[in-house]
This record gives C-alpha cells, structure tokens and sequence, in this order.
C-alpha cells in the first residue's frame, strides 16, 4: 500500500519494514506479536525505546509507523481498532539546519575546479564535483535527486529541470547557466561511457553512490579549508534555502523549489534568520553587551 497508493521512496518503505521488524521482535520476546499488540504492549516497547537512550525524533517515527501499520489492517478488516492511536509521540527538539556562509561556497566551488592533477581521472573529477556543487547550491536538490538526473534531462539548452522528488511528486526547477554549462562540460567528459546518468558510477548502469560522492566532497571541502564535519549535501540544501532567503526569496516559492509538501518544513529557515538577526543585534548594537537595550525600551523581557 505505502509503495503502490502513497508512492514512497525505497528508502522510506525500508525504514517502515526496520521499524515494524524491531517491534515485532520486542514483542516476541513478551510472548505476542504484533498483529495480535494490545495498546499496553506499544505503550511498554515505546518505553522500553526510551528507557535505550533512543533519539525522540526516532521514537516518533516509529510511532507513525505503528498508526499507519495498524490503520492499515483496520481498513482491511484484520482488525476492529488501532491500538496505536493513543500514543503519544515526544516532541523531537528543532535543531536549526546548518548553512555555509556565501563566501565558504565560492572557496568550494573554486577548490572544486581545481584538479589535483593533470590525468584525465583527477579532470573528470573536477568536472563532477563542480557540476554537483552549482547543481545543489543553484537548485536546492536532495542529493537523491541530484544523483538520479539523467543525461537526456539537460537536452536542447533546457532552462529548466523536472525533477521527481519524495512521494514521486515532480517539481519544475530553474536551470543556472553556470549550473547548465558545469553538467555539459561532465557530459563531454563522460560521453565515451555511455551511461543514461549524468553522474555515472564505475558501473556507467548506475549512479554514482551517495557514499562515493561524499568522499569526493569532503575532499574538496579540506582543500576549501571546510571541516567535513560542517559539508553534506544537505548543508549545501540549507545554504542555498538561507541565502535565497536573505536575498528575498518568499517561503512559498522556496517551499515549491525545495520540493516541501507542508510549508511548515520551509518555515524553519525563517528561524535561522531570526537567529542571524539575534546575533547581529547583540554583536553590534551599543547596548546590546550591557544588558540595557530591554530595560532601556520600555519593554519587558519575554515580550
């Protein structure tokens, strides 16, 4: 049903089996299983989760997981309730999304152009880092999404890319020229491979891997000067989201080129900017350090 009706990732459909698997064998162990799981039963393994250290944002997967589990065999007849539904999920703590400043993405990109050598290895490796770089920062993609563009996506000069996102939902993106002219420049390069992927793996039938493409961009990231530590392919979605931000981007027209569902998951970037501003504020103002611009306003604190 979640691949059939809802359309979900593979990676979606395989956290839902882990976390049925690990419940089930929970319940094993007390003597049920979970097609026969009272709500006391969920309600013990839940606690069992947190009494094991387990992330809330983790935990309240989980908990989705089991109500849609179970509404799935109400629907079906298999049950008469859902005994999952009075759980209650923990609220995960908002961790604001980490960025790289604009002058931290021009270092990279320039590093990236650099190969470390002349051999048409370190080349064509230069060709698809950059492509990569200016395709996630120019675009917002997810690194699933970039992986997955196909050659024939950059056809005829297109100024635009359909991508096919979460849920197979597609979503129209522009196309930068310095994005569009980095992807031919590692097309020319690639052409002997004849792969349908525009970044090809050593199998020229298969994308490069996510694990392969970290490694290359971590690399970059050092001769940057950038900590692997603060460089994914997500920071480079954050930072393109911040930017397109400060520079007055809406939060409907990021929330259709981050390809969001819900707007509540753009919205967290309005907070990053409150928090720049915060610190600007306290960095810079005359009264700021002092502790004396609340009192001083008239305002009181909280307010």
């Amino acid at each position: 049903m979640m691949s059939a009706e809802r359309g979900a990732a593979p990676a979606t459909l395989a956290a839902y089996r882990a976390d049925l698997t690990l419940c089930n064998d929970y319940l094993e162990g007390q003597g049920t299983d979970l097609l026969e799981a009272s709500p006391a039963d969920l309600s013990d393994w839940i606690v069992f989760l947190k009494s094991s250290g387990q992330a809330s944002r983790t935990i309240a997967r989980r908990i989705t997981t089991l109500r849609r589990f179970f509404l799935f065999l109400l629907r079906e007849g298999e049950r008469t309730d859902n005994p999952a539904s009075a759980l209650e999920s923990p609220t995960p703590s908002r961790q604001l999304p980490r960025f790289l400043s604009e002058e931290e993405v021009l270092h990279l990109l320039e590093a990236a152009r650099r190969a470390v050598d002349d051999t048409p290895a370190a080349q064509r490796r230069a060709f698809l880092v950059t492509a990569a770089i200016e395709l996630l920062y120019a675009s917002g993609l997810r690194i699933s999404e970039l992986l997955a563009l196909r050659r024939d996506s950059l056809r005829e000069n297109a100024k635009m890319l359909v991508i096919r996102g979460k849920g197979g939902r597609e979503r129209l993106i522009p196309l930068s020229s310095q994005a569009r002219s980095a992807s031919v420049a590692l097309m020319k390069a690639d052409e002997a491979k004849g792969s349908p992927f525009l970044f090809s793996g050593r199998n020229p039938k298969a994308p490069l891997t996510r694990q392969a493409f970290d490694h290359i961009l971590h690399e970059v990231g050092l001769r940057a000067g950038i900590s692997p530590s603060r460089l994914s392919p997500h920071v480079l979605r954050h930072s393109f989201a911040t930017h397109m931000l400060a520079h007055g981007a809406d939060l409907r027209t990021l929330q259709t080129l981050l390809g969001h569902a819900d707007i509540a998951t753009t919205q967290i970037y309005t907070h990053v900017q409150a928090e720049r501003l915060r610190q600007v504020v306290e960095s810079h103002h005359p009264l700021a350090q002092k502790g004396d611009m609340v009192r001083d306003s008239g305002v009181k604190e909280g307010e």
